[in-house]
């Protein structure tokens, strides 16, 4: 008899946390910790193994997706994640996920030439931190602490926009937005979030980051072994914008290293 799709889910969430504590285990000198995968169409179920990764296997916290089969991250159901992970003070790594059948226009049935990603993904993580700031999520949890992947997606290099408009009370209010939501508390709300340093080996962007976010809201990250060279460049590159943006040895060593002891718990 096939088992229910949510169960073959769990049942695969629970694979790729045994097989990532297995890896960590086998080489640790070469792995310090792993997130937790999760099958959030069951998100009680989903507790359950992520707290037998962190508290039994040593996960360091729980990656999540942009969405979840296409349903926003501030859905009610979604609260006990982030009333769990609040609790633990274990993070969330966000990255981002929108299929090519999402088109980029209505007149169309799928995103042409990829741009579902290459430009699709960014957006969908910029969204994603929105809808948790303006839904109230991240006011209800002063002390989650969440990781996105390419340092928020498109908000550090639009970062002007955020305020471009500041909106009267009554027309917060007709967009569903809390009138507490001055300026001030908007920047605030979105620098609450923490970014990595992968831009696809540009260089540039990360000068974006590390404005907006600040050096202690940055972690090293590579998005290894995506891209060419089996994910070598990669790791060269953003070695190489981290030094050049960062020259100072204390503030660059605060990148690759000190900032992931203090967030993640990091031995």
């Amino acid at each position: 008899e096939e088992w229910p799709a949510s169960m073959r889910s769990i049942d695969s969430a629970k694979l790729a946390n045994e097989s990532m504590a297995d890896l960590v285990r086998r080489y640790p000198d070469r792995f310090v910790g792993f997130a937790a995968s999760m099958m959030l169409e069951d998100v009680d179920a989903s507790l359950k193994e992520a707290e037998r990764a962190i508290f039994e296997m040593g996960a360091l916290g729980v990656q999540i997706f942009s969405n979840v089969n296409g349903h926003p991250m501030d859905e009610a159901r979604f609260e006990p994640l982030y009333d769990t992970m609040e609790r633990w003070g274990k993070p969330i790594w966000c990255h981002p996920m929108r299929p090519p059948t999402t088109p980029d226009y209505p007149s169309e049935e799928v995103s042409k030439y990829g741009l579902y990603m290459k430009f699709g993904w960014p957006y969908e993580t910029t969204i994603f931190m929105s809808r948790l700031i303006y839904s109230g999520v991240m006011d209800r949890h002063p002390n989650l602490r969440v990781l996105t992947h390419h340092a928020g997606g498109v908000l550090p290099h639009l970062a002007g926009r955020l305020t471009l408009q500041q909106e009267t009370p009554e027309m917060l209010r007709d967009l569903g937005i809390d009138e507490s939501f001055n300026e001030a508390k908007v920047l605030a709300s979105y620098r609450r979030f923490y970014g990595d340093t992968v831009f696809s080996g540009a260089h540039a962007p990360l000068n974006c980051a590390l404005d907006f976010f600040g050096t202690d809201h940055i972690l090293f990250g590579t998005d290894f072994p995506f891209g060419v060279e089996a994910g070598e460049m990669f790791i060269r590159e953003t070695i190489a914008a981290v030094q050049e943006a960062v020259p100072d040895p204390a503030l660059s060593q605060q990148l690759f290293e000190d900032n992931a002891h203090s967030i993640l718990g990091v031995p």
